[in-house]
């Protein structure tokens, strides 16, 4: 808020107060921008994670064993304590199964949408501000280098972060955390136990 502030000031416009700002086009793109890379990471992460090994990662499925994450629900309907699409099987079980990856898929795709919404109302706001009359439309905006920048930098960090840790779990231990094999655990064991 106070770096929009500084713009605002500087382009002879008042400073707002904490409800205007988080009701601006600048909050909603700014903010929708870091939610769309953290939920594009984790969706890719969970679908990676689920089809894809890397020996010697604590990240990683063992390749070599069938673990409780690939047992088959429909084994499992008539468990009084099974979930209910379990019980209920079907579409509903299908759905289900996918439901983690579909949720954070859904929701990168609505933060993806409202950066670019907001991105937009920014642009054309920045465009007035500087004596332009030219309007840009949500669609028009997503196929502008400043909207693709914006998203990329963010994707590439997000991504550089999680193939760090994939990679840097083959070697790198951390006492106590879930994340980490166990510290006398060999380089070659995958997964953490």
């Amino acid at each position: 808020m106070y770096q929009y502030n500084e713009e605002q000031l500087q382009h002879g416009q008042p400073a707002v107060g904490f409800f205007d700002y988080v009701t601006s086009s600048h909050f909603l793109e700014a903010t929708m921008e870091n939610w769309e890379s953290e939920f594009l990471q984790m969706f890719a992460f969970v679908v990676l994670t689920a089809c894809l090994f890397q020996k010697g990662s604590a990240e990683s499925k063992k390749p070599d064993e069938e673990e409780p994450v690939d047992r088959d629900p429909r084994k499992s309907r008539s468990k009084k304590d099974a979930p209910w699409p379990v019980r209920q099987g079907g579409l509903i079980l299908t759905l289900y199964e996918y439901s983690l990856s579909l949720a954070l898929l859904l929701l990168f795709v609505m933060s993806f949408t409202l950066h670019a919404v907001g991105g937009a109302e920014e642009y054309n706001q920045s465009q007035r501000e500087h004596g332009s009359t030219e309007v840009v439309s949500t669609l028009e905006y997503m196929g502008t280098a400043r909207f693709w920048f914006e998203s990329f930098q963010n994707w590439q960090s997000e991504f550089l972060s999680v193939g760090a840790m994939v990679v840097l779990s083959v070697f790198l231990r951390q006492r106590g955390s879930p994340e980490s094999k166990p510290v006398d655990s060999p380089h070659s064991e995958t997964g953490a136990e």
